[in-house]
């Protein structure tokens, strides 16, 4: 079964190298975790991508797959087209497992990328990336999170750095700040926002990279950590 995942376009090696030089620190934890194994995910159309994301927010992974299957499976077994969402009736889309707020986000969803406010592949390729933020997140449902996760794992944009993101702000922590060795780790010791972008300058323009890094920490202080969709 080929999982159709693509390598990333930018020069990783030079990312990695370029980090490293900058940030010591962040290349010395580079070092403890490895190389850089990025894989950008098939690549849908930002509608059909998003369909996704709304589909598998607050769910754990294997219900949400569920849901997107039967979803995928009233509609032929394809991404249904935003023609269909609108038109599908409400008890056929919540027969597939969505909740009502879920629906009205797809829905919203598809009237936005018929309005032209998502738009198409060919063109979010051109797109910077504040401005695919600002588009995407017009739709129902979706924030500034889910749009920095389609510009790391499915667009393969080198310098997003999502710093609302837990696993970003504890891989920071652990990595740079100073934790009190005798007290588990809990939220009182996440990095802020602030503190990452402040540090982060110096990252430009690779910042999915460090990030990807940072997601890295968590997994070598023995937290397992997935990665988000």
């Amino acid at each position: 079964m080929v999982d159709g995942r693509r390598a990333v376009r930018y020069d990783a090696a030079l990312a990695c190298n370029t980090l490293a030089a900058v940030d010591p620190k962040l290349g010395d934890l580079m070092r403890r975790a490895g190389p850089f194994t990025l894989k950008l995910k098939s690549q849908h159309s930002p509608f059909e991508a998003l369909i996704e994301s709304i589909i598998y927010q607050q769910l754990h992974g294997k219900a949400a797959a569920a849901i997107l299957k039967r979803l995928l499976t009233a509609f032929g077994e394809l991404h249904p087209s935003p023609e269909h969402l609108l038109q599908a009736p409400d008890d056929r889309l919540r027969a597939c497992g969505l909740s009502a707020s879920k629906t009205k986000a797809l829905r919203d969803l598809a009237a936005k990328t018929l309005d032209g406010t998502v738009p198409t592949l060919a063109a979010i390729r051109r797109m910077p990336d504040d401005e695919i933020v600002a588009r995407l997140t017009e739709v129902r449902g979706i924030g500034t999170w889910t749009v920095e996760m389609l510009l790391i794992f499915r667009l393969g944009r080198p310098d997003v750095l999502p710093v609302t993101d837990y696993g970003i702000r504890k891989g920071f922590a652990l990595t740079f700040l100073r934790l009190p060795k005798s007290k588990p780790f809990d939220a009182s010791m996440l990095a802020t926002a602030d503190q990452i972008a402040r540090r982060a300058e110096k990252w430009r323009p690779w910042r999915s990279v460090a990030s990807w890094y940072l997601w890295r920490a968590c997994d070598l202080a023995g937290k397992t950590m997935a990665l988000p969709d």
